[in-house]
């Protein structure tokens, strides 16, 4: 094997400015919608709008773009600046009671993503894509609102789950919605 097999066999692929700029963008679309949130009394899980910037992003950037412009955003408020709901940010807000949803965000843009890349233009499977991913993201965030608030499996889910349903579905309707839109409009413009 000679030198250069091995240095193209080695070579990665990479990002150009354009991708950079729209995962700039997204971040900063969910530093925006991060905060933004709506409190409720019965729960200390507010609703929040992240899962919609989420949901967005994957059709803006994709997998690979949609998990970095989330990792960035979660990077950004771990050190402290106020992206996370309630305009709030720092490493406890992760080992808080809505710390779960946090991490479980991770999985729903590996998860919806993967299924979009899969079945591209595939609007049952962007959809089941993007509740089943929005499912994982409430295991998790529900199995640490339960460990952290000493809750039951069931006050867990009524307290962190079946009140965001509804809102929940909606977003994921705006998102396709939108998002479509978006991602057509990102393509006539190249």
């Amino acid at each position: 094997m000679n030198t250069a097999t091995v240095n193209k066999e080695h070579t990665t692929k990479k990002m150009s400015t354009r991708q950079m700029t729209f995962i700039a963008l997204m971040t900063a679309v969910t530093c925006i919608l991060g905060p933004l949130s709506i409190p409720l009394p019965f729960s200390p899980v507010p609703i929040s709008f992240t899962n919609l910037a989420i949901y967005l992003s994957l059709y803006v950037l994709g997998l690979n773009g949609a998990t970095i412009s989330y990792l960035v955003y979660l990077l950004i408020g771990m050190v402290g600046v106020p992206v996370f709901s309630g305009f709030s940010g720092g490493f406890g807000k992760l080992a808080g009671p809505t710390g779960g949803y946090l991490i479980g965000f991770i999985f729903l843009t590996l998860i919806a993503g993967l299924l979009m890349k899969l079945f591209p233009g595939n609007k049952v499977m962007e959809a089941v894509g993007l509740v089943l991913g929005t499912v994982v993201c409430y295991a998790f965030g529900t199995a640490w609102l339960c460990f952290q608030a000493h809750m039951s499996a069931a006050a867990g889910l009524a307290a962190g789950v079946i009140p965001y349903i509804p809102g929940d579905l909606v977003k994921i309707v705006v998102a396709m919605i939108v998002g479509t839109a978006l991602r057509a409009a990102l393509k006539k413009a190249r």
